[in-house]
């Protein structure tokens, strides 16, 4: 089975289990931190999928650097995973754990690319268009800058993508003169 089918079921099987304790909330943060730390910590990643590593000094580990920073719904769940010998999806279970509270949730995320930074304006506008066009209910805008697009902006949600970029208009203008 494939690593993202598995981190999905965990996932979803952490959802069900905070729900039923009324820590989805908290649950939700423990997952974010614990996202962000692996995303900084390249080492714990390694260490997590390194079979050759001891199932305790995963769990060891994981006790070490979560214990006071997340709830024990979350420190159970991790040592269940890792005794499981699963801890090489922990990272996936987390993403997956975050985009599901977010579909649950009715919260989006809109990633934007433009050449300069956006005005405060400019973002409400965006949060207000995505909250209008697909009825979410909060709007996470994500914000890239690319000096390359000379101007306008690539707004990205989910697999939908918007091109409204001068770069890209002055490409399509230059396939048409070529042909």
């Amino acid at each position: 089975m494939s690593e993202i089918k598995v981190a999905g079921r965990y996932a979803k099987s952490l959802i069900d289990l905070a729900v039923e304790n009324n820590a989805l909330a908290e649950s939700y943060n423990d997952m974010v931190l614990f996202e962000q730390v692996v995303d900084k910590t390249p080492e714990l990643e390694a260490i997590l999928k390194n079979p050759i590593v001891p199932l305790d000094k995963k769990t060891g580990i994981l006790n070490g650097i979560f214990a006071n920073k997340v709830g024990n719904l979350t420190l159970t769940f991790f040592k269940i995973v890792v005794n499981k010998g699963r801890s090489a999806v922990l990272f996936a279970t987390a993403q997956q754990f975050i985009q599901q509270y977010n579909q649950l949730k009715g919260i989006v995320t809109a990633d934007v690319t433009s050449a300069v930074a956006l005005s405060p304006a400019a973002k409400a506008e965006v949060v207000s268009i995505v909250k209008r066009e697909l009825g979410a209910n909060e709007v996470i805008v994500k914000e890239k800058v690319n000096e390359k697009l000379i101007g306008g902006f690539i707004l990205k949600v989910g697999d939908k993508q918007f091109d409204a970029s001068i770069a890209s208009g002055l490409n399509k203008l230059k396939k048409e003169f070529t042909h």
